[in-house]
């Protein structure tokens, strides 16, 4: 058996003649919150599909929880909570009525214990009467990650679970995840937020089907080749247009009235960047990339598989 609670080698799914997930290999530790990260249609949702047994994969191999991800789909099943994208409760149920259905749908023994620690765990006492349609998207998540809780699941496998949600409930909800997972629970997470990535203990990115890069936050941007400069001050953005046109300057991100100027060749970029040094009211700093930045340069490296 792994030591690894997910331990995948050569995942590959395909939908018709694409190609969505490419020979997939990763492991996540026990009690670790791993992020999974990459633009919209990368392969992230199918590959937490069919490491949780809702999908089978065409090609590969590997284990979650110590159950065969190919012969022992059901068994996974049984031991993971999944918090899809989108909220799949039911409006018109109050908050307790929902997690009394899904603990009654499932055969869950101590039914009402069940309910009653969710509701307590996720701050849900006070509003369990309330009709779930009327909850605002911080609400109605921490109800889906309730449910997900009722049958006391060893692995979490959450897809963006905070889209559309309001700072302080992600922030909230990112308190949770760290409790749960000091608590031994492993947490697999999508996300397009760098915050929340810099909040996990590990990261995987994935890009149309290929996990391009896989490590800690400060082990990714320690491997970039990417350079950065940072240019605040007025005029920034408007200078930022200008380097565009420059060979050497791989990508300018904006933010508010600085930007992140970077390439792969540092003297090439130093050159392109050295004849606006002395303009007046810009500042210019040399340092590490940006986790987005990051991220940003590894998509732009790999081919569209829907191309």
């Amino acid at each position: 058996m792994s030591d690894y609670i997910i331990d995948v080698a050569g995942l590959t799914k395909r939908f018709g003649d694409k190609t969505v997930v490419d020979g997939l290999n990763m492991q996540v530790n026990r009690g670790e919150i791993y992020g999974f990260l990459g633009p919209n249609g990368s392969g992230k949702t199918t590959s937490i599909r069919m490491m949780c047994g809702l999908l089978t994969p065409d090609a590969g191999q590997g284990q979650t929880l110590g159950y065969d991800v190919v012969r022992q789909a059901a068994s996974i099943k049984r031991e993971v909570g999944y918090m899809t994208q989108r909220f799949g409760l039911y409006d018109d149920l109050s908050i307790r009525e929902n997690l009394d259905f899904v603990a009654r749908v499932y055969g869950m023994d101590r039914r009402r214990q069940r309910v009653d620690a969710a509701l307590q765990r996720l701050g849900l006492e006070g509003r369990q009467k309330q009709l779930a349609g009327s909850l605002s998207g911080g609400w109605k998540q921490r109800l889906a990650l309730a449910a997900c809780m009722l049958h006391e699941p060893r692995l979490l496998l959450l897809d963006e679970p905070t889209a559309g949600v309001d700072p302080k409930a992600r922030r909230d909800f990112w308190d949770e995840i760290h409790t749960l997972a000091h608590e031994g629970i492993t947490v697999l997470v999508s996300t397009h937020y760098m915050d929340e990535a810099e909040r996990c203990h590990r990261l995987g990115y994935i890009a149309y089907g290929k996990l391009l890069a896989m490590g800690t936050p400060a082990e990714l941007v320690a491997q970039s080749p990417l350079s950065t400069w940072t240019i605040a001050g007025t005029g920034a953005s408007a200078l930022g247009t200008t380097l565009e046109q420059h060979p050497g300057v791989e990508m300018v991100t904006r933010f508010g009235n600085a930007l992140h100027v970077s390439g792969v060749d540092s003297a090439e970029l130093a050159a392109a960047i050295a004849p606006y040094r002395d303009t007046p009211g810009l500042s210019f700093e040399h340092g590490r990339p940006a986790l987005e930045d990051v991220f940003i340069h590894l998509m732009r490296q790999s081919a569209d598989n829907f191309r």
